[in-house]
């Protein structure tokens, strides 16, 4: 026998040693019983994922993040006024485009729930949600995860993000603390959570889809095209009633406020969009600070960079990337800084932005008086610039938000129109009702919230002209003509007290 055959025979040997082994157990071992299928279960080769070895890794373990954040996420619902329907016309009602309240054909606007989602950020009960779950609400109500409820305060909006603070008289509530979404990637596990349909306390999951996304949602004449869509884009479901709601990394970190789906049936897809953190913090800590928004302003008219865009200028701009400057306004930061029309910007403090949407998204983190950085090419050659930023108004204070005015006349309580509502309704001026203690207005047909445009011929411009305007009429009977937050123009008749 040779070695080969020698070690062969060894093998051979052990093979047949083990098989009659095993045998022999089985023989000799008795029958377990299995009374139920939890045993069958554990008894499996599945069971093996329990174990420690095959343990979930923490990076991708949802558990922890979701139950961290939703103890923090609130449910909203608010009172708003709806257009009636209409059972009849008048010609001159159509012509003038006003309606009369109580003529049998046309009432007020009658009430409606709104519903949507918040996040609390701070222990002491201020929310964030989106300025379009709230907005033209009369009483604004959170319900919080434990079923409590309180009333509302408005601290501040801002429609330029779609972005509102509230305060509840609350304390030592749990919150989410905010993440860095300039530190999310394309690609990372994300959580939604929030009340769709009015079902609390939702949690979905999904990855970041694209970051900086403008899908032209909150383009309006009112936002003067000051409007900030950089979105973050996931595929985590989201619908209606999500809107204000929390976007969360796996740390259980706010990275972004739930906003938005693409949609042509009203539900989800699979293209939702949220309203980065770093935009968010920065709203939300104006709003706290001064009632309104700081938007620190470069002064340029921008455009994407595409070969469409090229082809529309007829020249090569010799990038495939950047945002070109097709405009400078005279006195504004960018001016002073020395950009110029077909420069190309393709930085902003030492990031890149390849997009407006980018681009906006860096500057709208600034108030006026900040400096950027900027970095452009002009000519194929790249430069850089120091620009200092401006308000609206093209100068670099900082405006706090006014508190309207608000006088009574015949136990009903009238206030000034902020600028939003009047560029919203395209209205100059107005007063709002903003109480009535008084039977005989309601019965002629006043409404809280109904605005105030005209007594009679004359204009209204503001709640003082509404009440000598009224006073100047004591004893008589007047039209009062106006409109109501959403859009629908009326009017009625009092006879005024001697």
């Amino acid at each position: 026998m040779n070695r080969k055959q020698f070690f062969l025979s060894i093998i051979l040997a052990s093979v047949i040693g083990g098989l009659i082994a095993i045998a022999g157990v089985n023989l000799l071992s008795p029958a377990t019983k299995v009374a139920n299928f939890e045993e069958k279960q554990n008894t499996s080769f599945v069971n093996w994922l329990k174990d420690d070895k095959f343990s979930i890794p923490d990076g991708i373990n949802f558990v922890a993040s979701a139950s961290q954040v939703t103890p923090a996420v609130v449910h909203i619902k608010s009172t708003v006024t709806m257009e009636s329907s209409r059972r009849g016309g008048n010609p001159l009602e159509e012509f003038f485009e006003f309606r009369y309240p109580d003529n049998g054909r046309q009432s007020p606007p009658r009430e409606g729930r709104s519903s949507g989602s918040g996040v609390i950020i701070s222990e002491d009960g201020y929310v964030v949600t989106n300025n379009h779950v709230i907005e033209n609400a009369k009483d604004i109500s959170i319900t919080l995860h434990d079923n409590t409820n309180y009333e509302a305060k408005v601290i501040g909006t801002d429609p330029t993000t779609d972005l509102a603070l509230l305060k509840i008289e609350a304390n030592n509530l749990p919150f989410v603390p905010f993440g860095d979404s300039d530190q999310t990637q394309v690609g990372e596990w994300v959580l939604a959570v929030g009340n769709p349909f009015d079902l609390t306390s939702t949690v979905t999951a999904g990855i970041v889809s694209a970051k900086a996304r403008n899908i032209g949602i909150l383009r309006s004449e009112s936002n003067n095209n000051l409007q900030i869509e950089s979105f973050i884009q996931t595929d985590a479901v989201v619908n209606r009633g999500n809107s204000g709601g929390a976007l969360v990394n796996l740390s259980g970190e706010l990275i972004g406020i739930n906003t938005a789906i693409a949609s042509q049936t009203g539900v989800f897809s699979g293209y939702a969009f949220a309203v980065p953190s770093s935009i968010v913090k920065k709203v939300m800590d104006d709003l706290l600070e001064y009632g309104a928004v700081q938007r620190g302003l470069l002064g340029v008219s921008i455009q994407d960079v595409s070969p469409e865009f090229e082809e529309y200028l007829g020249k090569d701009l010799g990038v495939s990337q950047g945002v070109y400057v097709a405009g400078v306004n005279e006195g504004s930061g960018g001016e002073e800084a020395g950009l110029q029309e077909g420069d190309i910007i393709v930085g902003i403090d030492g990031t890149e932005t390849n997009t407006v949407s980018k681009l906006q998204e860096m500057v709208a983190r600034k108030r006026p008086g900040d400096e950027v950085d900027v970095k452009f090419l002009r000519d194929g050659k790249e430069r850089e610039v120091t620009a200092t930023l401006k308000n609206i108004s093209g100068t670099t204070k900082i405006v706090k938000k006014e508190e309207p005015k608000v006088v009574g006349f015949e136990s009903v309580t009238f206030k000034d129109l902020d600028l939003t509502l009047q560029r919203r309704l395209d209205v100059d001026g107005g007063a709002m009702i903003d109480d009535i203690d008084n039977e005989k207005w309601e019965e002629a047909g006043a409404r809280e919230g109904f605005i105030v445009t005209h007594v009679g011929r004359t204009k209204v411009q503001n709640a003082e002209d509404l009440k000598r305007e009224l006073g100047k009429n004591k004893g008589e009977e007047v039209m009062v003509l106006g409109i109501y937050p959403n859009g629908q123009k009326s009017y009625f008749e009092i006879e005024l007290d001697k």
